[in-house]
């Protein structure tokens, strides 16, 4: 199924005006805080990564799924989401989030494609990020070390780059890279899908190695190489960047300024009762929170009531107007 996403453009990101709300992350949560918003007249955007990762998107199958009887992929249900949110006005755009100033006024969010301003913020980036876990990956992280195709691929034209893992948001960003380098070397840590493997061949600069397990990454001041371990040898492969693409469960939350208040798993603290964060005019919901209970529809709820908790806020009302028509 093709997932149709509204792509912006840098200049539409730079505008000197405002959003009502940025919601970062296009899964349920966020998509459900998109809809809410959007209908109540909040100029919305949603900032999503990548509309092939996240965890629901990974799923094959829902059948649990309330005034959903019949049975489809997480995908699909998710390009509901998105039919629907953008039915009401709200903006979807592929970007990943850089970093966030949430205190300022208006609030701002880097993004690869540009810096958005906003009234309110609605944190919904999910849980698939992770702690470093390859030597050397966080002591030569922004010194060729990325995480980030569109933000550092230019950064290695026509030279040799390392891909690690084989996460849902790999061949999309292998993508972006193969632009540039001029051999990219894929070392995906288990086996690729039959779409993986499809998406990989299209790119004449990629090598794959399936047998080869990164061991450390290596350099002086920046990056210079990559420790193999093929066979029981110990190999080392000269290149001048390394872009990881490994699964994890942590909460994303790398771009969150200190002004969110993070309990010590890395979740974000939240008022139950409208999802609200430490920062004024922030909320978060989903994954991000650590719900004991990680199913869609809890995430969704979330996210509804994040959005109209935004619409009492950007109001500056007493109480949350219902959306009840």
């Amino acid at each position: 199924m093709a997932l149709e996403l509204s792509l912006s453009t840098e200049a539409r990101a730079q505008r000197d005006d405002v959003y009502d709300t940025v919601i970062i992350g296009g899964g349920p949560a966020g998509l459900s805080a998109a809809l809410y918003a959007a209908r109540a007249k909040l100029r919305t955007v949603v900032l999503d990564m990548n509309p092939r990762a996240g965890a629901l998107a990974a799923t094959s199958l829902i059948v649990n799924y309330p005034g959903v009887p019949e049975e489809l992929s997480g995908a699909e249900l998710l390009e509901r989401f998105r039919r629907q949110a953008e039915s009401f006005g709200a903006e979807i755009v592929q970007a990943q989030v850089l970093s966030t100033d949430l205190a300022s006024d208006p609030k701002l969010v880097f993004a690869s494609t540009g810096v958005y301003k906003a009234r309110t913020v609605i944190i919904a980036s999910g849980a698939l990020g992770r702690k470093a876990s390859i030597p050397g990956e966080a002591e030569f992280l922004g010194k060729g070390v990325s995480y980030c195709a569109p933000c550092d691929a230019a950064f290695f034209q026509d030279k040799e780059v390392a891909v690690i893992g084989n996460s849902e948001a790999m061949p999309d960003e292998l993508a972006v890279i193969a632009r540039f380098a001029r051999t990219i070397y894929l070392i995906p840590r288990g086996r690729l899908t039959e779409e993986q493997a499809a998406r990989v061949a299209e790119f004449a600069n990629v090598r794959l190695m399936e047998s080869a397990r990164p061991v450390r990454i290596v350099g002086e001041r920046t990056v210079t190489g990559v420790e193999l371990d093929v066979g029981g040898e110990t190999e080392r492969l000269p290149v001048s960047g390394v872009f990881v693409y490994l699964k994890g469960n942590r909460p994303m939350t790398s771009f969150v300024d200190a002004s969110v208040k993070l309990n010590e798993d890395g979740c974000i603290e939240v008022d139950p009762r409208d999802h609200s964060t430490s920062q004024p005019g922030v909320y978060a919901v989903g994954d991000v929170v650590c719900s004991e209970a990680r199913q869609a529809v809890i995430a969704a709820a979330q996210g509804a009531l994040a959005g109209l908790a935004v619409d009492k806020y950007v109001r500056q009302a007493k109480r949350i107007r219902q959306q009840w028509n």
